[in-house]
């Protein structure tokens, strides 16, 4: 049961960060328009490039189980800042506190999840143990 678990959770954890990759492909320049509204002018085009890279690595890294140590790794490195930099609640005016709040702590989860994932690796059904098997 454990072992089909960490594949569910892999599964979920990298469907995020997947569409999170094809949403800012698809907008590109939506996205740079809002990295540009919370300030990130510096090279645009280079960051977004950067984060679209680390999310599709990432998550593909995470989904099929290989080298999802390095994979969780690229988007804990992500997934920081842009959480304090979108769901900055503590500078919000009142009403907006509660759902930045609430969003900032979704996110402190998911990264929990991918802490997890870094610590323990990929599990049972992963290609890395596929591939183990097939070495001779």
């Amino acid at each position: 049961m454990k072992d089909l678990a960490d594949l569910i959770g892999r599964i979920c954890i990298s469907a995020i960060f997947l569409y999170e990759a094809y949403d800012s492909i698809v907008y590109f320049q939506s996205t740079k328009m809002t990295m540009a509204e919370y300030g990130l002018n510096w090279r645009p085009d280079l960051l977004l490039v950067s984060a679209i890279t680390a999310l599709i690595i990432g998550g593909i890294c995470i989904l099929i189980g290989f080298k999802a140590s390095i994979g969780a790794f690229f988007l804990i490195i992500y997934w920081i800042p842009v959480t304090f930099v979108l769901y900055s609640f503590w500078d919000d005016p009142e009403p907006l506190q509660r759902i930045n709040s609430t969003h900032f702590m979704k996110n402190l989860a998911i990264l929990g999840g991918l802490l997890i994932i870094m610590v323990n690796g990929s599990g049972k059904y992963s290609v890395k143990r596929l591939l183990s098997y097939t070495r001779l």
